[in-house]
């Protein structure tokens, strides 16, 4: 196989956005544009509502303006002050939305199969600050939530799942979303489901769903009423709208991610110094993304293999290269030593995500396959 040319090469990212068939969405537009409601819990926000909760298998959730906001109020929901636990293999966010709420983020390192948060590690980093563990469903991989919730519950600490990643997982045939005392999605246009910007928090009873709806509305409770410091975190009907048409075509776009993951499984399988992620399995995973770590074994360093790819159009992504523990706001932490996070580090070191998407032609990724494979 040809590895191709700068010249000759499409132009392939990790994950591209999904869009609807514009004829399916044009009705939704025209209903907007009569009705003139734009946001403020419309008919198309509620109906998004419904559907979601319906489709997720979950008791309610509130639908927010993307999913970093959603972190944040979420926090704030529950009161979380002090010092929260959480991981450094993450988007900044994560850690971020610990910050705006005047929070310390103390990490701890990841397991080495799932790079998601050990849960070995964690009670040797609770103090009497601490109050909550924010784990990660990396890459839609479910964390170990029983052992992280035994952990929360012999402590008595609330656990906030940043599940950015994960829409639709299911973890021993429930939704993985139900587990905690809150889980936050995203949806990003480049996420599975995609609102184009949006995001939502998962509660598990109406009494949190409504302090939450509070929350993201300014503290409005009715129009004189303000209880709490909110923020302006509201989807609008047109980023609903749009997630309704999406879900009408979630599942085919699952089928099809989960065919371009067993395609780059095989087809990697033998390439030495090559690893991919266990699979999440058949009833559990997504496939929101496809990571692969780069071994000592293989002939050229992560970085090399990343830039070989991109001259030839394949833009792979070193998701997450730096960790959030090496930027400037955290790198002073105690916890974010290196000497802390060894799994972490190597991790982000190693990772390569590679492109996968619905649209994503199996000759492409026949021709990523090829190329690492002979990288010369």
């Amino acid at each position: 196989m040809s590895n191709g040319s700068p010249e000759t090469a499409p132009m392939v990212y990790v994950t591209q956005p999904s869009l609807p068939p514009l004829d399916e969405f044009l009705p939704y537009l025209e209903q907007i544009w009569r009705s003139r409601k734009l946001a403020n819990n419309g008919p198309f926000h509620q109906q998004l509502e419904h559907a979601l909760c319906e489709y997720l298998g979950v008791p309610h959730i509130s639908l927010f303006t993307n999913g970093t906001i959603a972190l944040v109020t979420a926090l704030q929901a529950l009161r979380i002050t002090g010092e929260v636990i959480t991981t450094p293999y993450s988007f900044v966010a994560t850690a971020h939305s610990l910050l705006w709420n005047g929070i310390k983020p103390v990490f701890v390192d990841i397991h080495p199969d799932t790079l998601n948060l050990d849960p070995a590690k964690i009670e040797a980093a609770i103090t009497p600050q601490t109050t909550a563990i924010m784990p990660v469903h990396c890459y839609g991989h479910p964390c170990d939530v029983d052992r992280i919730e035994a952990i929360a519950d012999n402590y008595g600490l609330k656990v906030i799942y940043d599940a950015a990643h994960a829409f639709g997982v299911q973890w021993q045939g429930h939704s993985v979303l139900a587990h905690g005392d809150l889980s936050v999605l995203s949806f990003h246009a480049t996420k599975v489901f995609n609102t184009f910007e949006g995001g939502a928090i998962i509660s598990p009873d109406a009494k949190t769903k409504r302090r939450i709806d509070h929350l993201k509305n300014f503290g409005f409770v009715d129009e004189v009423t303000v209880v709490a410091p909110g923020i302006n975190g509201k989807m609008s009907e047109f980023n609903a709208a749009l997630g309704l048409v999406q879900l009408r075509h979630i599942d085919a776009a699952l089928k099809k991610r989960k065919a371009i993951d067993a395609r780059y499984r095989a087809g990697l399988a033998q390439v030495k110094g090559v690893r991919c992620l266990g699979d999440a399995g058949e009833t559990q995973a997504n496939h929101a993304y496809f990571p692969i770590l780069i071994e000592p074994a293989y002939p050229l360093a992560r970085d090399h293999l990343y830039q070989m790819l991109k001259e030839r159009g394949i833009y792979a992504r070193r998701y997450f290269h730096p960790l959030i523990s090496e930027f400037p706001m955290y790198k002073a932490l105690p916890s974010a030593s290196a000497e802390n996070l060894p799994v972490a580090r190597q991790a982000a070191s190693q990772v390569l995500c590679l492109p996968i998407y619905p649209e994503l032609d199996m000759e492409i990724v026949d021709k990523v396959i090829g190329l690492i494979s002979r990288p010369w």
